[in-house]
């Protein structure tokens, strides 16, 4: 029989301002999910979209309830230009999501 897992939704977000100072981390952070789809099983990429308002690039994730988002993030940054990120939690709010928004340093 085959065991289920708790999933959970979560977002991935490139600021504009990091996507414009980087135009090439959109197709990176593409290459990387899809490698990460085959590694991590569960982990899956529901949509991705560019934000009209906020001009972000967002990635919709479905993830195994157990897993370490920041393992990932920490990850990426080997792979990409230097970042700071940031989290918003929707857990216990019906139709919310975690977020994690990658932006530029503090200092930049």
């Amino acid at each position: 029989m085959e065991e289920t897992q708790d999933m959970r939704t979560v977002e991935i977000r490139i600021s504009d301002r990091y996507r414009r100072q980087h135009p090439w981390v959109v197709t990176a952070v593409n290459g990387f999910l899809s490698a990460y789809f085959i590694e991590q099983p569960g982990f899956r990429v529901l949509r991705h979209c560019e934000g009209l308002e906020s001009g972000m690039s967002v990635w919709r994730c479905e993830v195994p309830a157990t897993m370490k988002m920041s393992a990932l993030l920490h990850r990426l940054q080997a792979d990409l230009p230097p970042f700071r990120w940031s989290s918003t939690s929707g857990e216990g709010v019906p139709g919310t999501w975690s977020s994690y928004v990658i932006d530029l340093p503090l200092d930049d």
